[in-house]
């Protein structure tokens, strides 16, 4: 039994008590061990207000006089939780009319079912809570299928691919290893057998795939995360060194709250700004989001990303002088 039910049955034994229910029956009718027990009653009673009595040896009850006054908080999900939960909705939503309505339909009973238990048997107005897509780039789904479909099968596949950065088109043969979503666009991880190594391909830029009758090969957990997951971004790669970003104290205030990466290093300085270390290999991304702040954020080191990031504003600078005619 989840926590979240053990809670609720808790409750509800507590609520229709007239006398203290021993440790041992909650023990049996939560099936859970005396030191869980233990710790549901102190959680209700503790973080959730509930008015719980008594003690290990008589047992536990509310409180006659405060019982018919307590409820328990009618929806209880981590924001983790309510954004997995409309995700799944808007899926569902989008798959409409398509191969996944009928599979998805119990899904959906489930949600509504769950948010009803936890509501107390209110509805609860989910088309309150928004999820919006940012800057989601247009997929070709008949590519995505046929990536999708080779990463499970654990099949070699082959594919053209036009890079955003200079337009040149490739025939790649790679061994799919899986699909990351990230920022709201899908990327593929792959052993490029032509490279000889790990590569990231944005999926949008996919096309023409087909899924070969060759195994797949297999790269450790480990080495794609040392290799694709060590340095900022998500065409991330080894590590060669660390950028130090400051913020004025005007964007300190979001920034310290922000996760920029796994081993990023913060800190307050006296006069309100915030110095931020990240460990990068391609300075790409990380210059688009430290520019995003304008005049907010400055690339301290090292003095090539640093001159990148010089050269780039005044180019944006000369747009700004010449006639937009």
């Amino acid at each position: 039994m989840e926590r979240i039910e053990r809670i609720h049955a808790l409750h509800r034994m507590l609520t229709a008590a007239r006398y203290p229910v021993t440790v041992q029956r909650l023990q049996e009718e939560l099936e859970c061990s005396r030191a869980t027990v233990y710790r549901d009653l102190a959680y209700l009673r503790d973080q959730l207000m509930a008015p719980v009595i008594g003690n290990g040896e008589a047992g536990f009850r509310y409180d006659p006089d405060d019982s018919s006054r307590f409820e328990l908080p009618g929806l209880w999900l981590s924001s983790d939780e309510l954004h997995s939960l409309l995700a799944a909705q808007q899926l569902m939503l989008r798959s409409g009319g398509g191969v996944l309505s009928n599979a998805l339909a119990p899904l959906q009973q489930r949600i509504e079912k769950l948010l009803d238990d936890h509501a107390g048997g209110r509805r609860v107005p989910v088309e309150r809570v928004r999820v919006i897509p940012h800057r989601t780039r247009k997929l070709d789904e008949t590519a995505f299928r046929h990536v999708a479909t080779a990463v499970l099968d654990r099949r070699q596949l082959a594919f053209e691919y036009r890079a955003r950065s200079t337009d040149q088109h490739t025939r790649r043969t790679v061994s799919p290893q899986r699909l990351t979503h990230y920022r709201d666009n899908w990327y593929l991880d792959a052993w490029d057998h032509e490279r000889d190594g790990l590569r990231s391909f944005a999926v949008d830029r996919i096309s023409a795939a087909r899924q070969l009758d060759e195994a797949a090969r297999d790269v450790p957990d480990e080495e794609l995360d040392r290799q694709l997951a060590s340095s900022y971004g998500i065409f991330s790669g080894t590590p060669k060194g660390w950028a130090t970003i400051m913020f004025s104290a005007k964007a300190a205030r979001w920034v310290a709250d922000e996760h920029w990466h796994s081993q990023q290093q913060g800190r307050f300085l006296p006069d309100g700004r915030y110095e931020l270390k990240i460990p990068y290999s391609s300075g790409r991304e990380l210059l688009m989001d430290v520019l995003h702040h304008g005049s907010d954020a400055e690339i301290v080191e090292p003095q090539s990303l640093r001159e990148q990031a010089r050269t780039l504003l005044s180019l944006a600078i000369a747009n700004y002088e010449r006639d937009p005619k």
